[in-house]
């Protein structure tokens, strides 16, 4: 007998405990992330070919206090290697943690491997050799703190690995955690059992290999312990041939009916090929289905359905996973009233979707995503109380109501106007604090972030309904919905890159087109608050040299152009914007000479700009302290200063268009005064229908020569 530690994942511990018990261990105790047990060579080959939950089985040989290098290397001398392995035996050692005196993980594989050849060479024995590649044996080391656990791997490679799917198609869900799932999920192999998004199909197979007593680790060519002195091959071959046998007897008898379905044909067709490779592919019925669309298969009554869903990383990057889970929930409810239902995810707030109660949960992990198992029973519903003309009740309904209010009132509108990009909500309920957009046929939801006395897992849970709603109100296609967060930004972090897609396509404002991304950038190219400045500046500009000062992507100057602009000239501090801008330009027919492109500081470029210009139009940021401007600029504080350098370049009769975004900005008259301009404030006439009730979203004032200043030409 030698004792034994079974390695699992955090949680299964008290799981793996029955099913080493069931396997006829007696003595089974749950560690961290393991179970201890003593066990004869027939007990632990059965382990190890049966256990559906266990990574691997390492034979303790030696536990000790560890507190540096010499303790490490004394203890692992004082086992006798020479007992357990013969030294033609090519080995390698897993060192796993570290403590205050250990403090690399190699180094201590290092001490351990010096003290086992050091074991061989003190008897006047060949020294075993290293294979980090192909070993015959691995040494397992765990330290924490100072307690270390010496053993020996009887596995090799993780017992996740049975040997049904290829390496190259490795899923993220492992073996060992779907055994662990469908134990979990309350299913019986009497009962069908139906994944609707069954990926390289690793739920389904377990299942079917549970149903069919196949055994996990019967496909698996090479195990560790073969190579130590104390195998019994014989033993070994008699366990094998018995669950060969099981295995053939197992899957004609079993009548439990397995379905299978996924969109994706690619990936349907990998998890055939596992099934087949498993020995259980006559048991699973597989077919291509978008869950959002499930139905009851043939002979599922009071059936199981089990799956792991999409969920991604990050909830904000994926609102098609809010409108999946959505649609998931309600066909579950519609379709499989008296069946049982257990869903796995990271994400609380995309189970939320489900509108389901819960009857079980369980926390475990994937891989080092924490994830939530829930288990659900799902009610039989009153058919007879359904008509095809009742309509889904809405959801978060004071958002709903207000947003399909406005949608009604501003998109006649916008048509009107011709305009495909407009804002249909800015927050005007506080508690649902979002602005989202229209462009063309997607929608921007733009969350701006939540005050701090909102706890996370509310905010979370409101804006899975914000985004959830949106869809239901605007019809929208949930992959056309972007969604981001929108928080005060210092200096140039407005600009930050969020994605590298580069999915530009082509809006149109006042029968002028410009090029919009959705996805790579906080902002989209276009600031739609402006639409109306911009048409008033296409009114202005024909016959005039045009100037435009912090262009951003340049949509200004179209306007301007596509005005009769006689010359434009378009200045900013990005390259990526001013060539935005030109491809604006380009797709306007705007090109030629007279359409000049600058990259330069703006504050700098304006300090000694030469020429003269009828129209300018400027729109500053609020403050900027970005590392390629040589000072910091406020516009409250700085706003004068840029006057006196745009006086200097304005033509008598001409007109600077002075916005910023400021608010409670407060233009000083008396300095405007002194500097001889005269100052009109337009910006209600710029604010359109559809920034209305944010009245404060900028400002607008027209700034001229006062009339009795004539003297240049």
């Amino acid at each position: 007998m030698n004792q034994y530690l079974a390695v699992t994942s955090n949680g299964l511990e008290n799981l793996l405990v029955e099913e080493l018990t069931q396997l006829g261990i007696s003595d089974a105790k749950p560690v961290q992330a393991g179970v201890k047990f003593t066990a004869s060579n027939e007990h632990i080959y059965r382990c190890c070919l049966w256990s559906r939950l266990a990574s691997r089985f390492v034979r303790v040989v030696a536990e000790f206090t560890c507190q540096n290098d010499m303790d490490l290397y004394l203890s692992a001398t004082a086992v006798n290697w020479v007992n357990h392995f013969h030294s033609s035996k090519k080995f390698v050692v897993d060192f796993n943690g570290t403590n205050r005196e250990i403090r690399n993980s190699q180094y201590g594989a290092m001490k351990v491997k010096d003290a086992i050849v050091d074991c061989f060479s003190k008897k006047n024995l060949p020294r075993p050799s290293i294979s980090k590649d192909q070993p015959d044996l691995r040494i397992h080391v765990r330290l924490h703190k100072e307690k270390a656990l010496l053993g020996i791997d009887m596995v090799g490679a993780g017992l996740h690995i049975r040997g049904y799917r290829p390496e190259s198609g490795r899923a993220p869900l492992r073996e060992t955690l779907a055994a662990a799932l469908i134990l979990r999920s309350g299913w019986e192999p009497s009962r069908p059992l139906l994944d609707p998004m069954c990926g390289s199909g690793t739920l389904l197979i377990e299942a079917a290999m549970m149903a069919a007593n196949i055994a996990p680790g019967l496909k698996r060519a090479k195990w560790c312990f073969e190579a130590l002195e104390d195998f019994q091959p014989e033993l070994w071959a008699e366990i094998k041939s018995e669950a060969a046998v099981q295995a053939r007897k197992g899957v004609k008898k079993t009548g439990t009916k397995f379905f299978g379905a996924d969109n994706d044909p690619r990936v349907l067709q990998m998890a055939k090929e596992n099934a087949r490779r498993a020995g259980v592919d006559e048991l699973i019925q597989f077919e291509l289905a978008d869950a959002a669309k499930l139905t009851r298969p043939q002979g599922f009554e009071h059936g199981v359905i089990i799956c792991n869903p999409p969920y991604g990383e990050r909830l904000g990057t994926h609102p098609g996973l809010i409108a999946l889970y959505t649609a998931f929930g309600g066909q579950l409810k519609a379709e499989f009233g008296g069946c049982q239902a257990s869903i796995f995810s990271s994400s609380d707030e995309l189970l939320s979707c489900l509108r389901m109660r819960a009857e079980k949960q369980f926390k475990l992990n994937n891989g080092a995503l924490p994830c939530h198992q829930k288990n659900y029973t799902i009610a039989e519903r009153d058919t007879s109380q359904l008509t095809d003309s009742s309509s889904p009740s809405l959801i978060a309904p004071d958002f709903a109501n207000r947003l399909k209010k406005n949608l009604t009132k501003i998109s006649k509108w916008a048509k009107r106007e011709g305009l495909d990009c407009y804002r249909i909500y800015d927050a005007d309920l506080p508690e649902y604090n979002v602005a989202i957009d229209v462009y063309l046929d997607q929608l921007v939801i733009q969350e701006y972030a939540p005050p701090k006395t909102i706890p996370e897992e509310k905010a979370k849970r409101r804006l899975t309904d914000i985004i959830r709603a949106a869809i239901q109100v605007t019809g929208t296609d949930a992959n056309n919905v972007v969604l981001k967060v929108r928080e005060r930004k210092k200096g140039a972090a407005q600009y930050q890159k969020l994605a590298q897609q580069s999915q530009t396509f082509t809006v149109n404002e006042y029968g002028v087109k410009l090029l919009v991304n959705l996805h790579d950038y906080l902002d989209t190219g276009l600031f739609l608050d402006h639409k109306l400045t911009r048409r008033r500046l296409a009114q202005m500009a024909k016959g005039k040299d045009f100037l435009n000062l912090f262009a951003y992507t340049g949509s200004a100057t179209v306007h301007a152009a596509c005005g009769g602009a006689k010359s434009t000239m378009t200045v900013d501090m990005s390259k990526t914007y001013l060539e935005w801008a030109k491809e604006n330009m380009k797709l306007n027919g705007q090109v030629g000479r007279q359409h000049q492109y600058e990259q330069a500081d703006c504050l700098q470029w304006l300090s000694s700009a030469k020429g003269y210009y009828d129209l300018i139009f400027i729109d500053p940021p609020t403050f900027s302290n970005s590392k390629r401007m040589e000072q910091t600029f406020d516009v409250q504080r700085d706003h004068i200063l840029l006057m006196e350098n745009l006086k200097r370049i304005l033509r008598p009769g001409g007109t600077i268009v002075f916005s910023n975004n400021k608010r409670h900005f407060k233009m000083d008259m008396e300095q405007l005064d002194e500097l001889d301009l005269l100052a009109q404030n337009i910006s209600a006439q710029t604010l359109p229908m559809d920034f209305e009730r944010n009245k404060q979203i900028h400002n607008c004032w027209l700034i001229t020569h006062k009339p009795q200043e004539q003297g240049r030409v």
